[in-house]
């Protein structure tokens, strides 16, 4: 189960970074309202974070939290934001991901 919170906790930690780059383009009530996003989806993901760390190891649950965060974030960039997807950069982020299936796998 703590699995599935970390992965969650991951998950609001790309919801943070989707709702930041959002209120960089926007202004006034609409700024406040993103930055209210960012702040409620990071108090989640840290707060999932410290569930999860309650029974797995933290070194193992912050790198994986970190990386599911990173791919969100790039992958976010890359669909929604319309940053490249160059070869190197899809190329990291697979071993990225495989080092977080690594740390799954070992731990």
């Amino acid at each position: 189960m703590n699995w599935i919170i970390l992965i969650v906790a991951g998950l609001c930690e790309t919801g943070f970074t989707y709702c930041l780059g959002r209120a960089k383009y926007v202004t006034g009530t609409e700024w406040w309202l993103w930055m209210s996003g960012f702040l409620a989806f990071t108090i989640l993901s840290m707060g999932l974070l410290a569930k999860a760390t309650q029974t797995l190891p933290l070194g193992t649950a912050y790198p994986v939290w970190t990386g599911i965060g990173a791919v969100g974030t790039v992958l976010v960039g890359i669909f929604i934001f319309r940053e490249p997807a160059t070869f190197w950069r899809l190329f990291f982020i697979a071993t990225l991901i495989a080092s977080i299936i690594g740390l799954k796998t070992v731990s």
